[in-house]
């Protein structure tokens, strides 16, 4: 099986992972910024390490741990509620064609 998150696997659009990990380290950066917070401040008040912090700005990748904890220093954990959630129903067909299965199957 092919690894989905290549640089050259996705290209189209908003649905690409590394268009997104770099949208969202800019994001964080801006936010930083507009929050006067130095990477090194940052990098301390997360439990982050400072090298990790500046992968993530210049390389566009850390771990989701990592993530959420500076997350929670820049105020913003909430936002990361919707990820993944279970979709609702929006009609009749959807909602009867819902199976509840536990587990996936292996193919």
């Amino acid at each position: 099986m092919d690894n989905i998150l290549a640089p050259m696997a996705f290209n189209t659009g908003q649905l690409n992972p590394n268009l997104m990990a770099s949208k969202i380290a800019e994001n964080m950066t801006s936010l930083r910024l507009w929050k006067n917070i130095t990477q090194h401040e940052l990098a301390k008040r997360s439990g982050v390490s400072l090298g990790s912090l500046k992968r993530f700005e210049r390389n566009h990748e850390i771990s989701l741990k990592h993530l959420l904890q500076l997350a929670v220093v820049l105020d913003v954990l909430d936002q990361f509620d919707v990820i993944f959630q279970n979709q609702q129903a929006k009609t009749f067909d959807q909602l009867v064609s819902t199976k509840s299965r536990k587990r996936a199957r292996n193919v």
